[in-house]
């Protein structure tokens, strides 16, 4: 293990070192940080067990060099939008994407999604909060920037004549949202895993999900955030293919292409040819007072409280 303390210099300088000690080779944490190790990957001849990219080129890029267990970017917001559409209320969607390629990806899954649902999309400047919806008619919201860049939207956008009806985000997915000055109380967020996901309880390979949280909580004092449950779940993954194949990265390769299985983080199976990920869906969630709770397909449509 070794820290790259978020530098994609350190992470170049410190990779290869870890690489040359070890028999299966976790990536860092960030899209960004991703983009640096896959091409160290490929370059080098290494299977890099990707849990904290989630871009869509970062997955893609490096073919045999690259298995990706988390949700592309591009799908990030479609169990919000399949939500939205299942209430058939023909409201407009006004997507607002960030600054950063990350969420100018998950902004166009998004308005993809939307149309393939049947709803209507239209996009939003994220960073100037201008050529927003008319004041005349309901409309709802998915931003998908910066997590600073999604709260200070809604903050915005809640003071306005007409505010929307329903918001989702992907700064709602995550913990700190509760504790980032806003009243999260009716918010939708997307992310990568939540407590009591169905299947977590009896994955098919590594530790059921109650299981870690347990004996992670006694560890460190803390609940896990996802970061964890995503590097458990790759580690877990790749021990399992290092069981069925012999030590050559072609063969972890290969041994990852057969598998379409499920762990702790949700479900697993990457795409041939790239590796990109296809089994694992994100999760929906909505803020009730200052908690997130678990959304299922069965659940009613909430509008903003």
């Amino acid at each position: 293990m070794a820290d790259d303390r978020s530098n994609s210099a350190t992470l170049a300088a410190a990779l290869p070192v870890v690489a040359g000690r070890c028999d299966l080779l976790l990536g860092p944490y960030s899209t960004g940080l991703m983009r640096v190790a896959g091409r160290l990957a490929a370059e080098r001849g290494w299977l890099l067990w990707n849990h904290g990219g989630a871009g869509d080129d970062v997955q893609a890029a490096h073919p045999g060099h690259l298995v990706s267990i988390l949700t592309p970017a591009s799908r990030y917001a479609e169990p919000f939008v399949r939500h939205l559409a299942r209430a058939g209320t023909g409201v407009r969607l006004w997507i607002a994407p960030g600054r950063g390629g990350f969420g100018r990806q998950v902004a166009a899954g998004a308005e993809a999604a939307a149309r393939r649902f049947g709803l209507d999309p239209a996009r939003l400047d994220h960073v100037a909060g201008s050529g927003g919806p008319p004041e005349d008619e309901p409309w709802d919201l998915f931003c998908a920037g910066s997590f600073e860049e999604d709260v200070d939207l809604i903050r915005r956008f809640r003071s306005a004549r007409r505010p929307p009806r329903v918001v989702g985000a992907i700064a709602a997915g995550v913990r700190e949202f509760g504790i980032s000055g806003l009243d999260p109380a009716g918010v939708y967020g997307v992310g990568q895993w939540f407590p009591g996901q169905p299947g977590a309880r009896d994955p098919a390979i590594g530790p059921p999900e109650d299981e870690f949280l347990v004996a992670y909580t006694a560890r460190y004092g803390v609940w896990p955030d996802y970061p964890a449950v995503q590097a458990v779940a790759a580690a877990a993954l790749a021990t399992h293919c290092l069981n069925q194949a012999d030590h050559a990265d072609g063969a972890l390769w290969q041994a990852a292409l057969d598998l379409d299985t499920s762990t702790l983080f949700g479900g697993f199976r990457i795409r041939p040819p790239d590796g990109g990920q296809i089994g694992h869906d994100p999760v929906l969630v909505r803020w009730t007072g200052a908690a997130p709770m678990l959304v299922t397909p069965g659940d009613a449509l909430s509008p903003a409280d």
